[in-house]
């Protein structure tokens, strides 16, 4: 994850608090760590995003090593939140937005 974002980046941890952050150094060592490209506008991807959760407290539950972060498309921060909020893991904060772009433009997502 290092070579994707910078040591000092920090994440959301909790989409009711948006101050609660984390740092890359927080995150796991060992385990997989998944991006997920997703939006608040997206109908598909509002369908998928609780059989995501439900899997992924399911493997954390079983001990495995796994992160992800939402990195969002949505239009605006108000979205976001309330997106996010919904989700049990980590997010890219909305305000970084060069860094989204980066992110999408290296892993080819569009919307």
């Amino acid at each position: 994850m290092d070579k994707i974002f910078k040591q000092d980046t920090k994440f959301l941890t909790n989409g009711k608090k948006p101050e609660e952050t984390c740092a890359l150094s927080d995150l796991p060592k060992e385990g997989v760590i998944g991006l997920y490209f997703s939006a608040h506008w997206c109908p598909p991807c509002r369908g998928f995003t609780p059989k995501l959760a439900e899997a992924y407290k399911s493997i954390r539950a079983a001990g495995k090593a796994l992160e992800i972060v939402f990195v969002s498309s949505d239009k605006d921060d108000k979205a976001f939140l309330e997106y996010f909020a919904e989700q049990p893991w980590l997010a890219l904060p909305f305000a970084e937005r060069d860094l989204k772009a980066k992110l999408s433009k290296k892993y080819k997502v569009s919307g």
